[in-house]
């Protein structure tokens, strides 16, 4: 850390501020809070699932759908960190509101975490898209590892105050109800994502921009259609979007899954809270050396190691009978799903032009956001026809495989031919 610059350092501690919303809000958390709201207004428990799923849904793809145009847009002088602050602080201000909804309104708290979803999503479309203006192209790599790295180290203290306050609160260790615990969690969550932003806001500005013009919001959408119809010229980009949907929908599968399939093998829940705990702990200091060593040994190659070792992870997965067996399982993920998401994000940084970073990284969040959709119907539907969740988990393997045939056909190089240059892109 003492080796990089205020810039890069900023940057990277928004990685440390805003994974305690990841952990303790969508996954561990907030989920069980929703549902036992849901249930003690007297809703049926398939209800409420089927509302937290259309809630999930219905953010998802509002930020994905908006997500190229607000890119576009951001592309112009002063606009990318004002589109940061937004939705960085609607963000923060409706995961405080959890916190103060009483939690009989499980509908209004159900909207406050929509909001939620649509400012964490938001803020990351053009935090990813800070990147190229922090940092050179001979450290995007390193930088986008450390990140990750201090994602993963940062989530892990406010996920020990939260789940601490609730499990001393079960065990009536401190005078809180569960509910209140749970509430001071979730106030704890928009504390730390706001307070470790400050640097961002502080010290981050966009040095890689198109100039003003009369009418941002009319050309940013005759920009984006010009982009479109000349796909074409950005076969290297496109190629990559295209590997990475397959791949990582392949992660992010087996990362949201992963609580489920440890069910169905007999796991407790208090295991399984250890397991992720542990997961994220394993996973900073690999994250850190996929960088480093991409830096060795290129990026590409690296992402090629990290799809190979998720191909074992399915292969594993079929043969998994035992919690010991669930452990090696967890901590191979461990060794690879930090280094594959950060090299991802610094690869397509190092190919995209970087006046029109925000853009291009507005469709890295749309193939990022839709890769959620096959891979869970995948599992389910082998799960379901074979009757055997560990045949589900196995059927990933053919995501893994179609991306890295695609990846391997991506350009090494960051340097387009002249005939696929990017100076056609405003014409």
């Amino acid at each position: 850390m003492s080796r990089m610059s205020k810039q890069e350092k900023s940057w990277v501690f928004y990685d440390w501020a805003n994974s305690a919303y990841s952990i303790l809000i969508t996954t561990a958390v907030f989920p069980l809070y929703f549902k036992a709201a849901a249930s003690e207004a007297g809703l049926a428990g398939s209800a409420s699932t089927a509302y937290w799923g259309y809630a999930n849904s219905f953010a998802t793809l509002l930020i994905s759908i908006c997500a190229p145009v607000l890119g576009s847009i951001a592309d112009f002088k002063g606009f990318k960190k004002r589109f940061f602050t937004f939705f960085f602080a609607l963000g923060v201000i409706f995961t405080f509101m959890l916190a103060i909804v009483p939690n009989n309104q499980w509908l209004f708290l159900l909207i406050c975490y929509i909001l939620t979803v649509i400012g964490f999503g938001g803020t990351n479309i053009f935090y990813d898209a800070f990147l190229v203006d922090v940092t050179s192209e001979d450290r995007m790599n390193k930088i986008s590892s450390i990140g990750f790295s201090m994602g993963y180290i940062g989530s892990t203290i406010p996920f020990i105050l939260g789940i601490a306050l609730i499990i001393f609160a079960q065990q009536n260790i401190f005078p809180l109800s569960v509910t209140v615990a749970s509430q001071i969690a979730f106030a704890i969550t928009a504390l730390w994502w706001g307070l470790f932003t400050i640097p961002m806001l502080k010290n981050v500005n966009q040095v890689y921009y198109k100039a003003r013009v009369s009418n941002p919001i009319s050309n940013s959408f005759k920009q984006l259609f010009r982009t479109i119809k000349k796909i074409k010229l950005y076969r290297p980009l496109f190629l990559f979007l295209l590997a990475y949907f397959f791949y990582i929908d392949g992660v992010h599968t087996i990362i949201t899954m992963s609580t489920a399939y440890g069910s169905d093998l007999g796991i407790d829940s208090t295991n399984l809270l250890i397991i992720l705990f542990v997961t994220q702990v394993v996973a900073a200091p690999f994250a850190y050396l996929y960088g480093r060593f991409a830096d060795k040994y290129k990026g590409k190659n690296m992402l090629l190691i990290g799809i190979f070792v998720y191909i074992i992870i399915c292969t594993y997965a079929y043969f998994l009978k035992t919690t010991l067996d669930f452990w090696i399982l967890a901590m191979l993920v461990a060794s690879s799903q930090g280094g594959i998401q950060a090299l991802s994000r610094s690869y397509f940084a190092k190919l995209v032009p970087k006046e029109n970073a925000n853009e291009f990284f507005g469709f890295y969040s749309i193939f990022y956001k839709f890769a959620a959709i096959l891979g869970p119907f995948l599992v389910g539907l082998t799960a379901q026809i074979t009757g055997n969740t560990n045949s589900g988990v196995f059927s990933l393997i053919v995501l893994f495989i179609i991306g890295a045939i695609i990846l391997i056909k991506v350009p090494e190089t960051n340097q387009l031919s002249p005939s696929n240059s990017f100076s056609s892109l405003d014409q």
